[in-house]
C-alpha cells in the first residue's frame, strides 16, 4: 500500500510503522499479542498485575517513554482489576476479553489497510480516509465500528505515541488517565467510567458490530464567500426576519433519551472530549463512556476554533448509567435500537460545541453574544442540498455512486425562508432527510463553564431558529433559574418576534446588564419590558 497523504498525516500518531507498502506491527509487540491472545493458560495475563506488566513491554518495543503515562497508571491497572472488581469479573475479562481484544489488535494492520483502499470511493470521491482533520479543514472520515474497536483497544492497552500531539492541539488519547492510581483509589466515578468502558469491550469482543460512524469538522467561513454562509456580524442577526422556531421544553430526562431524530448537543471542552480519558466526571465525559465510539474521534481531531463544531453520526450506546459528577454509576447494559442510515450509520446525530468557559460579565459583551450565537449556529446550519440516487452500501464497490449536487446560491441572514438548505464548507451533504431534524439541547456552558444559563438558551433558540431547524428539544435538568421558560417563551409567541427581534432585546438587556442599569436575569427583564 502506497504512503497516502491521509495515512501520512497520522501515521506517526499510531502505534504501527510502515514497511515496504503494508502497515505492521513491530515484531516484538505482534509476538506479545499474540502470546496473550492465547488466553491466560499460556500467557499468564490473569490479573491487572500481569497486565501492567506485558502493557509495560509492548510499549518498550514501540520506544514509548513509561514518563508519557499518567502518574502511577500502571498500578492501577492492578487496583481496578485485582481490587475493584469481582473475582469473577476479573476472571471471565482475562479469560475472553483481553485475548479478543490482543487477536483484534493483530487485525488492525489490514483492517486499516482495507480503510484506505476504500476511503475514497465510499462518498463518491470524497476523502473518507482516518487523517489528521485540523482546525480550518472542513472535511468527514468515515470508520467502521470495527476499526474503531480495534483503535480503542490500542488506547487500552496504552499503545499510542503521545509524543508531540500537544503541539498539534491534540488531546491524548491512552487510558492511563483513567487508571491514574492517585485519583482512581478514592474515586468511585473514575471506576464506573473504566466499568462503562470495559463493558463496551465485552459486548464488542462476544459480537463485533458492523455498522459505520462518521466524524466531521463543520466550519462557519469567517470571510465573506457568495456561495457560502460566513461568520454573521450583529447587523446580519439583528436584522434577521426568520421566524422562532418551536420549542418543547423537558424538566426531567437527558439529552440522549429523548425520543426525536434529532442533533444532540454535547456540551463539549474546545478539546473534543475534554477529560474523558482523565478522573474527573462531566456531562461530556459521560457520553463518551456510554457512547465510547465518541472517544475515537479524539484521536485525529484537535481543538475546535470558534467558528466550526464538530457532527458525529452513527455512534452506539452500549452502557446505561445513573447519577452526574460524583453520584455518577454505571448501570449495566443498554441495548441501542436506533435505526441505520444508507450508511450503515445508526441514526443518532451528537453535534460537539464548546461554550466560553468562565466568562464572568463578559458574556454580556458583544463580540461574547456573537461568538456563543454563532459557535452554536456554526454547528446546527444545514449543510447542503443534494440528490441521492441509489441507496449505498460502505462495502459496495466504487461502481455504486451517490449524486450530490451543491447549494451554489448564497443565503443571507435575512432571508425568511427557514426551510433553505445552505452550506457552509466545501462538504458534501450525506443525510438526506436533515432538513427535518431539530436540535435537543440543555444548559449549554452553564454548569463548570459559569455561564448564565438565561442568556444561553436564547442564543441557542436564535441559532436553531435561523438554521432552518424545525424544533428545540430542551432539557434543564431541574435548573431553577429556568423555572419561569414557558412563560417566557408564552410571551415571545403572542409577540411574533422574529430572530432579530429576540438578538435585538438580549443586545438591549446586555448592555444594561454591563452598565449596572439592571440586575434582573434575562427572563424577568424580558417580560417587563414587553408587557410596557
Amino acid at each position: 500500500m502506497e504512503l497516502r497523504a491521509d495515512l501520512r498525516s497520522i501515521l506517526q500518531y499510531l502505534p504501527l510503522v510502515a514497511q515496504s507498502s503494508s502497515l505492521v506491527w513491530p515484531p516484538s509487540v505482534e509476538e506479545e499479542l499474540q502470546t496473550i491472545s492465547r488466553g491466560p493458560s499460556e500467557s499468564m495475563v490473569n490479573s491487572g498485575e500481569a497486565l501492567a506488566l506485558h502493557i509495560t513491554n509492548m510499549r518498550k518495543s514501540l520506544s514509548l517513554n513509561a514518563s508519557d503515562l499518567a502518574p502511577y497508571a500502571l498500578q492501577g491497572y492492578g487496583l481496578f482489576f485485582d481490587k475493584k472488581i469481582s473475582r469473577e469479573e476479573s476472571a471471565n475479562f482475562f479469560g475472553e476479553v483481553v485475548p479478543a481484544l490482543c487477536r483484534l489488535l493483530l487485525q488492525l494492520p489490514s483492517m486499516l489497510e482495507k480503510h484506505y483502499q476504500k476511503a475514497d470511493h465510499v462518498l463518491d470521491g470524497v476523502k473518507s480516509g482516518l487523517r489528521l482533520l485540523g482546525p480550518q479543514e472542513a472535511g468527514i472520515v468515515l470508520l467502521s465500528q470495527e476499526l474503531i474497536a480495534a483503535l480503542l483497544a490500542c488506547s487500552f492497552f496504552c499503545l499510542f505515541p503521545e509524543v508531540d500531539r500537544s503541539l498539534k492541539n491534540l488531546q491524548g488519547i491512552n487510558f492511563s488517565g483513567l487508571f491514574s492510581f492517585p485519583y482512581m483509589r478514592h474515586c468511585t466515578k473514575q471506576e464506573n467510567k473504566i466499568k462503562c468502558l470495559i463493558h463496551y469491550f465485552g459486548r464488542i469482543c462476544r459480537w463485533m458490530p458492523t455498522g459505520f460512524v462518521s466524524f466531521e469538522r463543520k466550519i462557519l467561513p469567517l470571510e465573506y464567500h457568495p456561495h457560502f454562509v460566513s461568520y454573521p456580524k450583529a447587523d446580519s442577526w439583528a436584522n434577521s426576519v426568520t421566524p422562532l422556531c418551536s420549542i418543547e421544553i423537558h424538566t426531567s430526562g437527558a439529552i440522549e433519551d429523548q425520543p426525536c431524530e434529532a442533533l444532540e448537543v454535547d456540551f463539549a471542552d474546545e478539546y473534543f472530549g475534554g477529560l474523558t480519558l482523565s478522573y474527573d466526571t462531566l456531562q461530556e465525559e459521560i457520553r463518551f463512556v456510554i457512547n465510547p465510539e465518541l472517544i475515537a474521534g479524539m484521536i485525529f481531531l484537535p481543538r475546535m476554533d470558534a467558528n466550526e463544531a464538530i457532527e458525529i453520526v452513527g455512534v452506539e450506546r452500549f452502557s446505561g448509567y445513573t447519577g452526574y459528577g460524583p453520584s455518577f454509576q454505571y448501570a449495566g447494559d443498554y441495548t441501542d435500537n436506533k435505526d441505520l442510515d444508507i450508511f450503515r450509520r445508526r441514526k443518532t446525530r451528537v453535534i460537539a460545541i464548546d461554550a466560553m468557559p468562565d466568562p464572568g460579565m463578559g458574556q454580556y459583551k458583544l463580540d461574547a453574544l456573537i461568538r456563543e450565537v454563532n459557535k452554536a449556529f456554526s454547528g446546527y446550519m444545514h449543510q447542503c442540498k443534494y440528490n441521492i440516487d441509489v441507496k449505498h452500501d460502505p462495502e459496495a464497490s466504487s461502481s455504486t455512486k451517490i449524486k450530490f449536487v451543491f447549494a451554489k446560491q448564497h443565503v443571507p441572514l435575512t432571508s425568511d425562508s427557514a426551510s433553505q438548505v445552505i452550506e457552509s464548507s466545501h462538504r458534501w451533504c450525506i443525510d438526506h432527510e436533515e432538513k427535518k431534524i431539530g436540535v435537543a439541547t440543555g444548559n449549554w456552558g452553564c454548569g463548570v463553564f459559569g455561564g448564565d444559563p438565561e442568556l444561553k438558551i436564547m442564543l441557542q433558540w436564535l441559532a436553531i431558529s435561523q438554521s432552518g431547524r424545525p424544533f428545540m428539544s430542551y432539557y434543564t435538568f431541574g435548573l431553577q433559574a429556568l423555572q419561569n421558560l414557558n412563560q417566557v417563551i408564552e410571551m415571545v409567541a403572542l409577540q411574533e418576534m422574529t430572530v432579530g427581534d429576540l438578538w435585538k432585546k438580549l443586545v438591549e438587556y446586555s448592555s444594561e446588564r454591563l452598565s449596572r442599569r439592571t440586575w434582573l436575569g434575562f427572563f424577568s427583564w424580558l417580560m417587563t419590558s414587553l408587557s410596557t
